[in-house]
């Protein structure tokens, strides 16, 4: 445990650690099962939640006609019906946030607590530290997605301005409930549009749930929670690093894993510790981390979009690389 500490303290890298996060074959302990199977229940929604995502195409054909063509009844209702399923699935998206944010503080409240070091609970408890992996896997996943598709955005911006004219059309009717075809109640969507206004929503849950856990659990050391990331975050760059861990992932599909679980915590940290993840202080090697990410690209050229996305995501969506004690070298590596 020992060699452990120096070598996360220790920029040259020398030795390697023998601590291996098993991403892949971590089971839960008597201890941990109960906190891991209500995040199994919650993540279990997350692959399926992504697939639909991916393949998410909006109403853009639609809602671009029944804009040119403002006197053309036909032409509104018929973006008003194309825009409306869509809607629903982003309803449903945002209504899983609400399930993201729920766990957070019972992976963070684990893996803080007890009187052992934070290190050794993420050692002793490794399948608690791949369940918050895989939430920041996913986290990282949808706001990509999330910012590289404007129909998302448009689609739920043209269901906002043409909701009022729906209602007030059935209400003229005679039917004020349900023939206007509105999907969300006004309300839901008000909490929807601040949801999907932020460039990076599931960031924002995550980092305020969080937050929030910091500032409610007064007798954890604020410290932990910082650490636990910073821990983490290092560790997936050791494991990338190192021949002798890589040798032992089952999937090539771990290194991408450990790539996004790396960055998510540096972003992560960086929006929730005051100094942020490019203090000098910070116990994470952020040049490095850059280094293998550039270098990461080349050798993984399946992975070169998923790799390219996260550099930009560190670029893009870190709180503080522009501050001006971030040092001129890794702003110029992000450059």
């Amino acid at each position: 445990m020992g060699n452990l500490l120096r070598i996360l303290s220790d920029k040259s890298h020398q030795p390697r650690p023998d601590f291996y996060l098993d991403f892949e074959g971590a089971r839960p302990t008597e201890e941990e099962k109960e906190v891991y199977d209500e995040v199994a229940a919650v993540l279990e929604s997350s692959k399926a939640i992504l697939a639909e995502l991916q393949s998410y195409t909006g109403a853009s054909d639609e809602i671009r006609q029944a804009i040119s063509n403002p006197g053309n009844d036909e032409m509104q209702k018929r973006a008003w019906d194309a825009v409306t399923p869509s809607v629903l699935h982003l309803k449903n998206y945002f209504e899983y946030s609400s399930s993201i944010e729920s766990i957070v503080p019972k992976v963070f409240g684990f893996l803080t607590a007890g009187p052992e070091s934070v290190l050794s609970r993420l050692e002793d408890h490794q399948a608690i530290a791949k369940q918050l992996a895989h939430i920041l896997q996913f986290t990282l996943s949808f706001d990509d997605m999330k910012m590289t598709n404007p129909a998302i955005q448009n689609d739920f911006s043209y269901y906002r301005r043409t909701q009022s004219r729906w209602r007030m059309k059935a209400q003229q009717a005679g039917d004020a409930e349900g023939q206007s075809g509105e999907v969300v109640s006004n309300e839901m969507a008000n909490r929807m549009s601040l949801f999907y206004a932020n460039p990076t929503p599931m960031l924002k849950t995550v980092s305020d749930s969080t937050s929030k856990f910091v500032e409610e659990n007064k007798d954890i050391p604020v410290e932990n929670t910082g650490d636990v990331l910073s821990t983490l975050a290092e560790l997936c760059r050791i494991m990338i690093d190192s021949p002798s861990h890589r040798e032992r992932f089952q999937s090539p599909e771990t290194v991408l894993f450990c790539f996004q679980v790396m960055v998510g915590n540096i972003i992560l940290y960086d929006h929730t510790q005051p100094a942020g993840v490019f203090s000098k202080k910070c116990p994470i090697d952020i040049r490095q981390c850059v280094r293998l990410l550039q270098e990461g690209r080349e050798e993984n050229p399946d992975h070169q979009r998923e790799i390219d996305s996260l550099i930009n995501a560190l670029k893009y969506t870190t709180k503080h690389l522009n501050d001006e004690a971030t040092p001129k070298q890794v702003k110029q590596l992000l450059s």
